[in-house]
């Protein structure tokens, strides 16, 4: 399997010649590079298809673009398994687990989940078992902040702001700033690992973090996870 680093059509992996090509959804990021739609965006991402492919979507109202690359297409709800079946060109038996490090983990009560857009938070705040976490985020200047935090404002009150070592960041001052407006209580602390280390102090003994916002920030704290005994 490979992924797409950006978008498609301008990706270096473009140079592939993929049999499959799975699309799960299409959502509004780098809309500086793919466009202000989701239709660019999933004509940006579609471009990896060549003539003869099967193509497998998640959202029916890709499948006239993906035609239109001379692909066939499966509309599937589970993606990855009907791409996966495509590809091995077999059923695949039972139950079928993949975990990728910093999208979804436990850590005892606290989640370190690297949704780093809207939509990546609007998909991990329905899988949360808890509503009261200590929020511990850095999120990249170009994100959406307003949206992302309006989002995990759902499942906690309490924001620790902090950054990232890249020069991406939005810096943890001005994202506190931007998090006033939608949770109490509000504290920046730029350094992530003394970030995560108030957050959890906030959380208590019979609390929870959650840390997200950027895939960089779980690189720099997923040594920081614990796993769950």
């Amino acid at each position: 399997m490979v992924e797409a680093g950006l978008g498609g059509r301008l990706d270096a992996t473009n140079v592939l010649d993929a049999g499959v090509v799975a699309l799960t959804n299409v959502s509004l990021d780098h809309t500086d590079v793919l466009g202000d739609t989701r239709e660019l965006i999933a004509r940006e991402k579609l471009a990896v298809v060549t003539p003869g492919a099967t193509v497998v979507v998640g959202e029916l109202e890709w499948k006239g673009l993906a035609r239109e690359r001379g692909a066939a297409v499966v509309v599937a709800d589970d993606v990855g398994r009907i791409a996966a079946e495509r590809f091995l060109g077999r059923k695949l038996a039972g139950e079928v687990e993949v975990s990728i490090p910093g999208r979804l983990d436990f850590s005892r009560e606290d989640v370190f989940a690297g949704a780093h857009n809207p939509a990546g938070v609007e998909w991990l705040v329905a899988r949360l078992p808890r509503d009261d976490y200590v929020i511990c985020a850095a999120i990249l200047a170009d994100k959406d902040a307003p949206a992302m935090l309006g989002a995990l404002a759902s499942v906690g009150r309490r924001f620790v702001a902090t950054q990232t070592e890249t020069e991406r960041t939005l810096r943890a001052d001005d994202l506190a700033q931007l998090a006033r407006e939608f949770f109490s209580d509000v504290e920046s602390v730029p350094d992530a690992t003394n970030a995560l280390k108030r957050a959890r102090e906030t959380a208590g003994s019979g609390g929870a973090v959650l840390v997200t916002g950027s895939l960089y920030l779980l690189r720099d704290l997923f040594g920081q996870l614990e796993p769950v005994p």
